[in-house]
């Protein structure tokens, strides 16, 4: 029986159980914990490291009100790369692919970050809606494609990532297909072809990191023009 591609998307079970809970748990099971020495190891050193460059780094273009959100953000970060870069290993299961964990994430962030502005400043919000120095016919036509645009926002977060992990996994999928088949016909053809299969696996890790990263910074963005 011929098994579609897209059946390594298929949320697994176990006795009609989900096991994408256990997928969702694994990043905080299998990061370390901070401990009470007064010196860490080494690993925990680069990893506090890390999250303070990422946190500086995230925080840089936001006004202090911004602040708070960076434990949330650093946080999801972390979560999102861990999550990306599991899924890369065999006989593993990649929760980011799915869109409806995608627009969960998406959805509930993007919405605190308009009602904060809408709360905070409105006069502000609502002035994105129409910009500065817009010809009176034009007011009505630029207001309902301004607001479209504000509403396709989670849409575009959850659809970025979903399709550039994808995408990614299709592709290993298909090259790593065609070295089985080429190795016993075509041996030279295989190891040229597995080589190429080795660059794309490494593409994709840069991969599972970039779009956890390009997530996290449009929501920064968007938290920026609301506080």
């Amino acid at each position: 029986m011929m098994l579609s591609l897209f059946d390594q998307f298929m949320s697994p079970t176990l006795l009609g159980i989900p096991l994408i809970i256990i997928a969702l748990s694994l990043p905080w099971i299998m990061l370390p914990k901070p401990s009470t020495r007064w010196l860490e190891n080494r690993l925990l050193t680069l990893q506090n490291w890390f999250i303070n460059r990422f946190t500086q780094q995230l925080l840089l273009p936001l006004n202090p009100g911004g602040h708070k959100w960076a434990t949330m953000l650093t946080s999801l970060m972390i979560f999102l790369i861990t999550i990306n870069m599991l899924g890369l290993l065999p006989y593993t299961f990649t929760p980011t692919t799915q869109l409806s964990l995608n627009m969960g994430l998406a959805v509930p962030m993007w919405l605190a970050t308009v009602l904060i502005g809408m709360r905070n400043q409105p006069t502000h919000s609502l002035g994105h809606l129409l910009p500065e120095g817009t010809p009176t016919p034009l007011i009505p036509v630029l207001i309902v494609i301004e607001t479209i645009s504000l509403f396709i926002r989670p849409l575009a977060l959850g659809v970025r990532l979903t399709a550039n992990l994808t995408a990614g996994h299709l592709l290993i999928q298909l090259i790593a297909t065609a070295v089985f088949v080429l190795l016993p016909l075509m041996p030279t053809i295989a190891i040229i072809t597995s080589v190429l299969l080795f660059l794309l696996t490494l593409l994709e890790v840069a991969v599972a990191m970039i779009q956890a990263y390009v997530f996290v910074l449009l929501l920064s963005l968007y938290l920026q023009e609301n506080v």
